[in-house]
């Protein structure tokens, strides 16, 4: 326990004799004065009963919706509770990356099933022990791309605009140009894609389903792109893929996305998994973590981290990528979760919020000022227009303890992007409609 409490004053005072500082001001010479604290006015401490207290008063600031209609990147699915009993696990749940991977065995070998697993889903040949997040995977699979004459990255305008903009910054700090392929109807415009394209593209990026649920041409796009030269991102998302082609099958030269959906709650935004696969000729490019198996000195099954060579705390001035690190938490909930899952189960879920998507649409087009806005096949997203302003709705909504889809901005202003999980029950679905009827009747008087 003497690592958790702090320095003594004559601990103190030999630490500064040995760096050669009189006093603790005189450490922080060079900060300047004006940007000091001059104290902390920090408040006596509290009991555990009262500490509880106060925590439970913080805590009831927070809406917490049992029927939510919103997607937006942030999905709402059934969690098998063996997910949380079998990570929950105090050798797992406080374990820290395996930089010593000789005994991390159980860690690295958690990471391989998960690598395995994401694989098969994406049906790519390689998979990395994942990343931050997906807009973290998207920007870094951008990155892999880059090639002498080609720093040009065309990146789909129906994407999710928090990832075009992580996307933007990464490509701003690698020296990479990142140029907007117009959307058109909820979908990538291919027409325009085809005259963005030339020599100096390095890859496109597309997402599967588009961010307002549409489903994409992948395979179009990615003929359109290997005939410039150039590689295909494809960012998934992994619950649609129970049902969608995969990636491979696509022609995708990386696939990308939000793990999130594979057995991680919402949790007020994170923390997430960014999961990543590629083709075998762009494996040494992967960044971030790679467990491979092996054999040990008595010829017994064995884990290591692998092909370190290319992580920036080991090749820092030859780095494409500054990633040394993986959420192996949230990689391992993902793989718990696709393992009680099956692919069966995984196909189950993703038909039950095909179908419920399109119960809510069929209910939702009936009512005046609630139009769908984009033709053509969508999952369990889609666009409507919205009859009053959509503040008034999400409000109308709130109040009666649904979260309704998310108000749309910019060239979307006055429409609402709806999602349906496997959570949305028929019922929930129906009295969401009597909700947006009782809205509208009010709205007419």
């Amino acid at each position: 326990m003497g690592g958790f409490l702090p320095a003594g004053a004559s601990e103190r005072a030999e630490m500064l004799r040995e760096i050669g500082c009189g006093s603790i001001d005189e450490l922080f010479s060079p900060i300047p004065q004006e940007v000091r604290l001059k104290g902390l006015d920090i408040p006596q401490g509290m009991s555990e009963l009262q500490a509880q207290r106060a925590l439970r008063a913080m805590a009831k600031k927070n809406k917490v919706f049992d029927t939510i209609f919103r997607g937006a990147g942030a999905y709402r699915h059934y969690i098998p509770a063996v997910v949380g009993s079998v990570t929950g696990k105090e050798e797992f749940l406080t374990a820290y990356t395996p930089y010593q991977a000789e005994i991390s065995q159980g860690v690295l070998q958690s990471i391989f099933e998960y690598q395995t697993m994401i694989c098969e889903l994406t049906g790519m040949e390689v998979s990395n022990a994942s990343v931050y997040d997906g807009a973290t995977a998207a920007a870094e699979a951008a990155a892999m791309c880059r090639e002498r004459g080609r720093g040009r990255v065309l990146v789909s305008s129906a994407a999710h605009p928090e990832v075009i903009e992580t996307m933007r910054t990464y490509c701003f700090g690698c020296g990479m140009e990142l140029t907007l392929i117009p959307e058109q109807g909820g979908r990538t415009d291919l027409r325009a894609l085809g005259g963005l394209l030339g020599a100096d593209v390095a890859c496109v990026y597309l997402q599967q389903p588009s961010f307002f649920g549409s489903i994409e041409d992948a395979e179009e796009a990615a003929n359109l792109a290997h005939a410039a030269g150039a590689k295909l991102i494809l960012g998934c998302n992994p619950i649609a893929l129970g049902l969608l082609r995969t990636p491979a099958e696509c022609g995708a030269d990386i696939a990308v996305g939000e793990g999130q959906p594979l057995g991680i709650p919402l949790s007020f935004g994170g923390p997430y998994l960014g999961f990543m696969a590629c083709t075998g000729k762009l494996m040494r490019r992967l960044p971030g973590r790679i467990v491979g198996e092996t054999t040990d000195g008595k010829g017994e099954r064995a884990f290591v981290l692998t092909l370190q060579a290319r992580e920036q705390h080991i090749r820092r001035e030859k780095a494409s990528s500054n990633i040394c690190s993986n959420q192996a938490l949230c990689a391992m909930r993902a793989a718990v979760y696709l393992s009680a899952m099956g692919p069966g189960g995984l196909r189950q879920v993703a038909e039950t919020c095909l179908s419920g998507a399109h119960y809510l649409v069929k209910r939702l087009s009936a009512l005046p000022g609630f139009q769908v806005k984009n033709e053509g096949e969508f999952f369990h997203e889609f666009v409507t227009s919205c009859p009053v302003p959509p503040q008034v709705l999400t409000k109308r909504l709130e109040e009666a303890g649904i979260l309704g889809g998310l108000p749309l901005g910019g060239a979307h202003e006055g429409e609402v992007l709806w999602c349906v999980t496997e959570m949305n029950t028929p019922q929930e679905i129906d009295r969401l409609v009597d909700v947006l009827k009782e809205l509208e009747r009010g709205n007419a008087k």
